[in-house]
């Protein structure tokens, strides 16, 4: 580039106030592009954070320099949110977005914007325009394509699905408003290819890119575990939902079927369900919320990370946050993990619970096999999923879109603004 560049992510949620991947996703990129000497605007909402969290506030962090937060904050709270939902606008805060966005940006990449604004919100602003899709919310109201809240969805029933999930249907859905917006954005990207499949067997238009993705360093600083002191475990890291599949699981382990111990790390709203299917069984410890340090400590020591989701993924950070400690995966062969794991050779896919013992018994036992696992795992990472690899397909699709603007720009304005690519 000529010059730093001015971005604005758009996302419903941003560190701290928000719950998953997406929105640490979103920091990842906002602080790999600081520092490279970007300015990056964060454009979030806390009324969607406290519509699920209420009024708490959760510790502020340390943004660095190059980086301006804006986190929305309404009077209406929960009905700002609610009023996106139903109209696909952003009805309460759309005049505070234009104006942050009319400062001017060179790109404008949006994320998760369910709640901040809907479809409309890709109207607003001007310059390359991104979108990321976390989820699979541009072809499923409940973001999961998880039918009913029992089943993987492989045909649309999404007025059923939706009543059963005990939220309102979305007016906006219905017609040609999705695709209409949509002809705003210059890109759609995703993290895995299993993501962009599903969008193109659900009739969403537009192709996607895959752009890969990468996990930031974590704070190391917590003293490690001594794994030889303790039984062999294998660990399970993410939120307690149903659809992560410990449901089907815990009972494998609770009998000690799995020859090792199962650690569980996170907190949800499935917690108490999960723990009270646990029972008394020694084999099985709920760590609750983890620090970044003592998370890579439980990663270190684990014989593998499990990933049982039921949902369709599009790419759980968790994975190559094990890969980096040298920790193999057993996923279910669903969603992006065939894509991870034939690329990266660094676990076990699995389909029946009978699949899961037999891949546990032998990672537990194995130890050449999980060391040439463990290794393939870091080597992939390093040949796949870093910081610059990730950073470098993301300037390159940036160029790509400018020069495709450059050629059809109609004015020397335009084409100005363009070359400055």
């Amino acid at each position: 580039m000529e010059r730093p560049l001015r971005f604005a992510m758009i996302s419903t949620f941003y560190p701290p106030y928000h719950f998953g991947g997406d929105g640490s996703y979103v920091r990842g990129l906002t602080h790999a592009l600081a520092r490279q000497g970007h300015h990056v605007t964060v454009i979030h909402d806390r009324d969607a954070y406290h519509m699920v969290r209420g009024s708490d506030e959760p510790e502020p962090l340390q943004e660095p320099d190059g980086v301006e937060v804006h986190g929305l904050r309404s009077r209406q709270g929960s009905l700002s949110c609610l009023a996106t939902h139903q109209t696909g606008r952003p009805v309460v805060h759309g005049r505070r977005i234009a104006e942050i966005l009319s400062q001017g940006f060179d790109v404008i990449h949006y994320h998760n914007i369910s709640l901040i604004g809907g479809p409309g919100i890709l109207r607003q602003g001007s310059g390359i325009k991104i979108y990321t899709a976390h989820e699979h919310w541009l072809v499923c109201p409940t973001h999961i394509l998880w039918r009913h809240n029992r089943e993987v969805c492989d045909g649309r029933e999404c007025l059923r699905c939706t009543l059963h999930y005990r939220r309102p249907p979305q007016p906006w859905r219905v017609g040609s408003y999705l695709d209409r917006c949509a002809e705003h954005v210059d890109a759609f990207t995703t993290l895995s290819q299993s993501c962009a499949d599903r969008h193109r067997e659900f009739g969403f238009k537009k192709p996607f890119e895959v752009i890969p993705t990468f996990a930031p360093e974590l704070p190391d600083d917590d003293p490690p575990l001594d794994a030889s002191a303790e039984r062999p475990y294998f660990l399970f890291a993410g939120r307690l939902e149903a659809v992560k599949g410990l449901d089907e699981i815990i009972p494998l382990f609770r009998d000690g079927r799995c020859g090792a111990d199962l650690r569980i790390a996170g907190a949800g709203s499935q917690e108490q369900h999960l723990r009270d299917l646990a029972g008394d069984s020694p084999f099985i410890r709920f760590l609750g919320h983890q620090s970044s340090g003592r998370l890579n400590a439980s990663y270190r020591g684990a014989r593998a990370l499990v990933v049982p989701s039921l949902c369709y993924e599009v790419f759980p950070m968790v994975v190559l946050e094990a890969f980096r400690q040298g920790t193999p995966v057993i996923a279910r062969n669903r969603g992006p993990f065939p894509e991870i794991i034939g690329k990266s050779q660094g676990g076990i896919l699995f389909d029946t619970p009978d699949e899961f013992v037999a891949a546990t018994r032998r990672m537990g036992t194995d130890d050449e096999l999980r060391g040439r696992l463990s290794r393939q795992a870091q080597e992939a990472l390093q040949a796949n999923w870093t910081e610059e690899i990730s950073m470098a397909r993301y300037f390159e699709l940036i160029r790509e879109l400018a020069e495709r603007a450059t050629a059809g720009a109609e004015s020397e304005v335009e084409r100005e603004v363009a070359t400055t690519f």
